[in-house]
């Protein structure tokens, strides 16, 4: 077990020179823009211990990939598995844990460790034969691969809705909305093979207008039952929800145009730092937006 945590740190390390930083520096800022963003979550949203806790499950699940899991149950005995599976969620939820405490949030955080713990000794049945139908296979890639892996946070957004309407928290109902669009948001963090682009046989305009229009209609698609439940109960704030609706439109735009301005290689630090001082000051969208839109257009031309 002790090998398995070394390669898996090796590996961290390799993706932090893969971005072009010493690891020093590296393991200073990490925790640093952790820290920032944290607080400037929780002093921003009133209940950002629920951001926090969908924000850990989802980093702890992506170590639940079927092929990955069969993998280590053939190399380890079951009860080491299942050791190692809670160890490495309980070190990929910490970070989240020790600032929630810090917040004093004992609940939430005793939850988030319960739930962890749990999900990890779930065996899920790898050899069923079944695929996730979904409507987005006419338009591939982002929402086509990503809402089948994701499918369960929505399950998770829709009761958030459902639950602010019970309580009549207007707050909460407007984080399910915007719970929706950082799932959707986290689809574009994928690349996908050039011939995704090269089918679409358009310019780079027309290509970057296409990409849009799908995702405009797919996240409106996805947000469709939050948006009737929330007009419904909450019109008199019927302004306000417009305008985080269109807000998750224009943050959507914007990483359209950040993921394809580096293509054909993943996003890397400078473009990770510019979108996180785009979420937590929006007015630099202004000059954030045409920028990754020029650089979009220049990759694509090499392209289509």
């Amino acid at each position: 077990m002790k090998d398995h945590f070394q390669l898996q740190f090796k590996m961290i390390n390799r993706k932090i020179a893969a971005f072009g930083l010493p690891l020093f520096i590296g393991y200073t800022i990490l925790p640093i823009v952790f820290i920032l963003l944290s607080n400037f979550l929780f002093s921003k949203i009133e209940l950002a211990s629920y951001l926090y806790g969908v924000a850990a499950l989802s980093l702890s699940s992506k170590l639940s990939e079927p092929k990955r899991n069969d993998f280590l149950k053939l190399i380890f005995s079951t009860k080491k598995y299942r050791e190692l599976r809670i160890v490495e969620n309980l070190v990929v939820i910490l970070p989240f844990i020790l600032f929630l405490i810090y917040k004093r949030v004992f609940i939430p955080t005793l939850a988030l460790i319960i739930i962890t713990i749990i999900l990890t000794l779930i065996n899920f049945n790898t050899n069923l034969n079944f695929t996730l139908p979904t409507p987005f296979s006419k338009k591939p890639f982002e929402f086509l691969v990503g809402f089948r892996k994701t499918f369960y946070l929505f399950l998770i957004a829709y009761f958030l809705t459902f639950m602010a309407l019970y309580v009549d928290n207007f707050n909460l109902a407007i984080f399910s909305l915007l719970l929706i669009g950082l799932i959707c948001m986290s689809y574009y963090s994928k690349l996908e093979n050039d011939y995704f682009i090269w089918s679409f046989n358009l310019s780079p305009k027309q290509f970057l207008l296409e990409k849009i229009k799908t995702c405009f209609i797919y996240f409106s698609l996805l947000s469709i039952p939050t948006l009737i439940l929330l007009t419904i109960f909450f019109f008199k704030d019927l302004n306000i929800l417009l305008g985080f609706l269109i807000l998750c439109y224009v943050y959507l735009t914007t990483l359209i145009f950040a993921k394809y301005s580096v293509f054909p290689n993943e996003m890397s630090l400078p473009q990770g730092i510019i979108l996180s001082i785009c979420f937590i000051f929006p007015p630099v969208l202004i000059a954030v937006i045409p920028y990754f839109y020029s650089q979009s257009i220049k990759r694509l031309k090499t392209i289509l």
